[in-house]
């Protein structure tokens, strides 16, 4: 093959990448390309991750010999105005999950065959592809314990090196191959991805003591690296097997994988309740769950878990569970409200995990115990025993002592008026 155009998503890496590593094999020129769909939508602190993550990759791709081809519109119809421009022979990409990433694959296919290009898609944006292994007389698992299980039998693809080389077609347009200014310290990248995934896997070991803990924060904070595809989930599941305490970490990469194939079967998950037996019957209260996502509901341990979103674009994960189960439990409001405020705010919302993790909590999902409820006070005392993680989100309250950090509504009265922090909307 003369010249192949590789599609970039989801996966803006150059080590592990199946679809670039297959073109680098089989093609003398490779068009690496990345379309800005205006019909994905993204806050400005995932805009900026995404600028990153471009940037990152661009200088990769010139240090190999290629550079990064930009557009702007319909992935579809650029990648095959590409293809068309350079005379591919085929198109690369990824395949994906949701309902959006696969009917864009769909329409691709179709206009690949009416161009005479081949399409090919790879692996890559799980572990496991969904519906590698599935379950006696179904299409998918719906609780997770068996699909790990099977997980784990299941022989994992090979890690694939970076590309030793590339060389990009003469003569591509410069508006295609336009600078990008230096990545920022802390913005999203491959570079960045990989060392912070080198600086995790010495502390596997204490993960499963720690991980829990909000205040200090001892999670691989990997997951907006995992979602744009700056670090592989396959290279990062087979550095991490086989070191000490690994098995915990391991199993969270599971239940990223798990929820793809529960979206991959039913890709309604965003919008329909997953359990058809579930009993929905929300209240309408706006100015509750406008409270809620300002982090101003009177309950600490949620604004503190709110007010982090809001500031950083991610949220501790014990604090999603406590801040979606308080809407959704105790306030009664529809978990699509919430699932939508998460995902317009975090940098590793994906489709799967997000709402899949919504309706887990809600109760309409693949929690095997739909109502489980969580009581945010205690979960506040056990997970956050001190106060720091409320004290550093919630500063109305830096100055409260003790537990007590956790429950205000019990301080004397005076003191309750000296802080200017509300009551609770409803007392866990």
């Amino acid at each position: 093959m003369k010249v192949a155009v590789v599609l970039f998503t989801r996966d803006l890496r150059v080590h592990d990448n199946p679809a670039l590593a297959a073109a680098a094999r089989a093609a003398e020129r490779v068009v690496p390309l990345f379309v800005h769909d205006p019909a994905i939508r993204a806050g400005e602190q995932r805009r900026r991750f995404l600028d990153g993550c471009l940037a990152d990759l661009k200088a990769s791709l010139r240090r190999l010999g290629a550079d990064l081809a930009e557009l702007r519109g319909d992935p579809v119809t650029e990648a095959v105005r590409v293809a068309r421009a350079v005379g591919a022979e085929g198109i690369g990409v990824a395949a994906d999950v949701s309902g959006y990433a696969r009917h864009r694959e769909h329409r691709l296919r179709e206009a690949c065959e009416a161009e005479r290009v081949a399409l090919k898609t790879f692996p890559g944006v799980t572990v496991v592809p969904p519906g590698a292994v599935r379950p006696a007389g179904g299409d998918h698992y719906r609780v997770f314990t068996p699909y790990w299980r099977a997980w784990q039998a299941r022989q994992h693809r090979e890690v694939e090196g970076a590309p030793r080389a590339l060389r990009l077609p003469d003569g591509l347009p410069a508006s295609w191959l336009r600078d990008r200014p230096a990545v920022e310290d802390g913005a999203g990248g491959e570079s960045a991805g990989r060392r912070r995934l080198a600086a995790w896997l010495p502390q596997l070991s204490a993960y499963e003591d720690n991980h829990d803990a909000m205040a200090a924060d001892r999670t691989s904070r990997l997951s907006p690296y995992l979602h744009f595809g700056c670090v592989s989930p396959g290279e990062v599941a087979a550095r991490a097997a086989g070191r000490p305490g690994a098995e915990p970490f391991v199993r969270q990469l599971c239940w990223r994988d798990f929820y793809q194939q529960v979206l991959y079967a039913f890709p309604d998950l965003r919008h329909k309740a997953y359990r058809a037996t579930a009993q929905e019957a929300w209240r309408d209260e706006s100015d509750a769950l406008q409270a809620w996502r300002e982090g101003h509901t009177g309950v600490p341990v949620v604004d503190a878990g709110m007010r982090q979103l809001l500031a950083e674009g991610w949220m501790h994960n014990r604090a999603r569970l406590i801040t979606a189960s308080y809407l959704t439990k105790h306030l009664g409001v529809d978990w699509r409200a919430g699932g939508d405020h998460f995902f317009d705010l975090l940098l590793d919302a994906d489709v799967g995990n997000n709402y899949g993790n919504w309706q887990w909590v809600a109760g309409t999902g693949n929690d095997t115990k739909p109502y489980r409820r969580f009581n945010p006070v205690r979960q506040g005392h056990r997970f956050d025993p001190r106060g720091d993680y409320v004290r550093r989100y919630v500063p109305e309250l830096a100055a409260v002592e003790g537990k007590a950090v956790h429950e205000p509504w019990t301080l004397p009265e005076a003191r309750r008026k000296q802080l200017d922090y509300p009551a609770p909307l409803v007392l866990p």
